[in-house]
């Protein structure tokens, strides 16, 4: 019944729809801080229900297959950003069992060690002492830490904060935030380059992602060229295999990239790039701005419901936003 009814709404050939899957972290086992990220038993309840009833691919051929109208009825792909070592350790083996072939996205900066910002932040704030810590010489103000719950909020305050601070002094205020906290912060949490290429050896598609992970509106134009070119060619010295895909860092148009940056990635030589803007891929997508949607849904029965539903209102160009609207009235 889901396969005739998906067929409908989501068909093969030159009116067809990809829905593109974006994750960050497959954790081993729940954690409140990290609340927001699908754990192991979860991501394997979604690949099954993937598995099982949409025709996985991996980007690149989706792309391809976009371009000349020639994809399958329920067209799918699953996507990771930034390379964490969680993806080759927890989500790889589930994708080789099920059989299935994902895009990895890796911001080359970090494979040598070090933590992306966001997470040095997380991990510094998990690790403080109790109480109230005063950060307002770095103009962070105080923050107020108990339970998982106060450490999430008073994280994400920060690294919003941080988020849009230029690269350099975005990390000079991590160092700062974490000596303050007086916080022991974790060696590695990304993907080594061995990693990497395990991924790429197993069947696994890689992509860029830039090398520091910068908003790219901040930097200049010779700043944002040289993370966009160097991420490619680390990569394929890594792989020995041409990389074809890139996603913008933070991903929303207008804010973290704009035009000039679509440009700077077709003149690198890549075939397609993906944005965070929610959607669904259709004839009509900018091959590099594709939509991604993020895995909001737990419940594997419920996300696939919701991607046929997406697929249905892209058909009908409803708007997505009015589309979701009424769904939730």
């Amino acid at each position: 019944m889901f396969h005739f009814v998906g067929d409908l709404l989501s068909p093969a050939g030159d009116r067809g729809a990809l829905a593109v899957l974006i994750y960050h972290r497959v954790l081993g086992a729940p954690d409140p801080i990290l609340h927001d990220e699908i754990d192991r038993s979860i991501f394997e309840q979604h690949m099954q229900m993937m598995a099982s009833e949409f025709n996985v691919l991996p980007l690149g051929k989706a792309c391809a297959r976009l371009a000349s109208g020639t994809l399958p009825s329920r067209a799918l792909s699953v996507t990771f950003d930034d390379g964490y070592a969680d993806n080759e350790q927890v989500a790889l083996p589930v994708l080789n069992r099920l059989g299935l072939q994902a895009t990895f996205f890796i911001s080359t900066g970090f494979a040598e060690g070090g933590l992306m910002f966001n997470d040095a932040i997380f991990e510094a704030v998990r690790a403080a002492p109790t109480g109230v810590h005063d950060l307002s010489r770095l103009g962070l103000g105080m923050i107020d830490l108990g339970a998982a719950l106060s450490r999430r909020a008073a994280a994400e305050r920060l690294i919003d904060a941080l988020k849009y601070r230029p690269l350099v002094r975005r990390r000079e205020l991590v160092e700062e935030v974490t000596a303050t906290l007086r916080s022991a912060l974790p060696p590695r949490l990304m993907m080594t380059p061995a990693q990497i290429v395990h991924l790429h050896e197993s069947g696994m598609e890689i992509g860029a992602h830039t090398v520091n992970h910068p908003i790219l509106t901040s930097l200049s134009d010779r700043d944002a060229r040289a993370e966009i070119v160097t991420s490619k060619r680390m990569l394929e010295e890594m792989t020995g295999s041409p990389i074809t895909l890139f996603a913008y860092p933070n991903g929303k148009p207008g804010q973290d990239y704009g035009l000039q940056h679509v440009r700077l990635v077709k003149e690198a030589g890549f075939a397609a790039a993906v944005s965070t803007v929610l959607g669904i891929c259709h004839g009509r997508s900018d091959p590099f701005q594709l939509p991604r949607i993020g895995p909001w849904e737990r419940d594997p029965r419920r996300l696939a419901a919701r991607l046929l539903y997406m697929c249905a209102c892209e058909r009908a160009r409803v708007p997505l936003r009015r589309c979701l609207r009424s769904r939730q009235a």
